[in-house]
């Protein structure tokens, strides 16, 4: 019986288009004029169509401040961004965040949470209920639908909203540091699981993280960023195999390679910033000291 629903449900997903989004010269400052704060400056990148893109940067060098001018929530000072060649005026559907800190609705059960998008829109068809349920089950939580967020672990809460958000098929995931406040094991177990579900839809993803470990076993390219005001300092591309897993990239020495490029850049630019009096360039130098003699 289970078989029989799970394949009628497959049949019930919708086709996945990926977008493409193109961001042009943007600067983003904050402030008055005498007090204005520049954050990001002068970035350009793209996030390429069915394409994991990792950025990767020091704590507070602007990663979020971009995440939020993806998404809509703010407007650039100077500079463009435009989805499948249109600007982007505000939030959409089309663009979906994870932010770091979970967004579910306490007072609603898993699978109250997961259909939160089509019941607020007012499409919550048989077709949108099948899928939800393929979701469900996708992210292993088919035997927790009834419980609360406040009775799932940190990683089930953080499957949770990767289905509520795919619910929605948007067109480009973006992903705040989503795993940041999970405990070692649990964070790469949630690499293996979330690396698996881009692999099995190829949807266009963009995932910040200020982990180097987690941006190389994720990304088909990295976007190395430099310290506030921030841009692009340098473009990897992770042409590792798929499907991956994290115990087979830790002695494969073209990760190691990559690891080795994207952090002698960032610790240049952590360097440069910390001779500027930046607490979190100090705080990223420590960590990567710590990094390297482990090596």
């Amino acid at each position: 019986m289970v078989e029989g629903a799970m394949s009628h449900m497959a049949v019930s997903r919708p086709a996945i288009v990926p977008g493409e989004i193109a961001v042009q010269g943007v600067s983003k400052s904050y402030g008055a004029l005498h007090l204005r704060k520049e954050v990001v400056h002068d970035c350009s990148f793209t996030i390429e169509r069915a394409k994991l893109t990792v950025m990767v940067g020091p704590s507070g060098c602007g990663k979020s401040t971009l995440t939020r001018l993806l998404a809509g929530f703010e407007q650039p000072t100077r500079g463009k961004i435009l989805l499948d060649g249109a600007p982007i005026a505000g939030p959409n559907r089309d663009r979906l965040v994870l932010f770091q800190e979970t967004a579910l609705f306490p007072w609603m059960t898993t699978w109250e949470n997961i259909l939160y998008g089509p019941r607020a829109r007012g499409e919550l068809t048989r077709e949108s209920i099948a899928f939800a349920e393929f979701l469900l089950a996708k992210v292993g939580l088919h035997d927790f639908r009834d419980k609360y967020p406040g009775q799932l672990s940190g990683g089930m809460q953080r499957r949770a909203e990767l289905a509520r958000a795919m619910v929605n098929n948007p067109k480009v995931m973006i992903l705040d540091e989503p795993f940041r406040g999970l405990d070692a094991m649990t964070r790469e177990l949630m690499w293996e699981y979330y690396a698996r579900l881009y692999e099995e839809n190829r949807r266009t993803n963009f995932f910040v993280t200020t982990d180097i470990d987690e941006a190389v076993f994720l990304a088909d390219r990295m976007l190395v960023m430099c310290n506030s005001p921030t841009q692009v300092r340098a473009v990897i591309e992770v042409d590792l195999p798929r499907p991956r897993k994290f115990a087979d990239l830790v002695e494969n020495d073209r990760a190691n390679d990559i690891k080795k490029q994207a952090l002698s850049i960032l610790h240049a630019e952590a360097m440069r910033s910390f001779s500027r009096g930046s607490k979190a360039a100090a705080d990223f130098v420590e960590a990567y000291l710590k990094r390297a003699s482990h090596q």
